[in-house]
């Protein structure tokens, strides 16, 4: 018995006034099972040739914290928040079935089975695909983060206002 491969037809208008050329994407998550779709889908705008630009925000900020920092803020809180929530992208849990720490494990090892980039490394062909990865200053400011705890290769941070006229005429994902 021969069985026929299906095959996936998308149709992409050729007028230029229906192309979207902007990405922006809201990574408002610090979950792996957030981060990772937030590192793909930037990813694959980039190499589309889409301009493509990540707002890191709330927890999701927590993904642009050097690996080599561990307490971050200025008061107990801040520092507290930072203990709770260890920051950086080698660190990060799943919003459902974590399974302390036991889940993310069975997760990577999966993805590795299966050739698919990690967050670190989606990361980091953002960054040398051109991906715009701008934190957020209110965030910075709420959780006590650092220009000089952040990774390189990062945009100035910016607010919601600067955010919201980047999203203009773009797609426009919040994860």
């Amino acid at each position: 018995m021969e069985v026929e491969e299906a095959s996936v037809q998308i149709t992409v208008p050729e007028h230029e006034e229906h192309a979207h050329k902007k990405l922006v994407i809201v990574a408002w998550s610090g979950d792996l099972d957030r981060a990772w779709p937030q590192m793909i889908l930037a990813t694959t705008g980039a190499a589309m040739g889409m301009q493509t630009t990540v707002f890191f925000t709330f927890w999701g900020l927590f993904s642009l914290v050097k690996e080599d920092v561990r307490i971050t803020g200025d008061n107990w809180m801040q520092k507290m928040v930072a203990m709770m929530d260890h920051p950086g992208v080698h660190h990060l849990k799943l919003g459902k079935m974590n399974f302390a720490g036991m889940g993310p494990a069975m997760m990577k090892k999966l993805a590795k089975e299966h050739s698919v980039a990690s967050p670190s490394e989606l990361l980091e062909m953002a960054r040398d695909l051109g991906v715009q990865l701008v934190p957020c200053q209110m965030t910075m400011d709420l959780l006590g983060l650092r220009r000089e705890d952040m990774i390189d290769g990062l945009a100035e941070p910016v607010g919601a206002t600067a955010m919201l006229l980047e999203a203009q005429d773009a797609v426009t994902f919040f994860i």
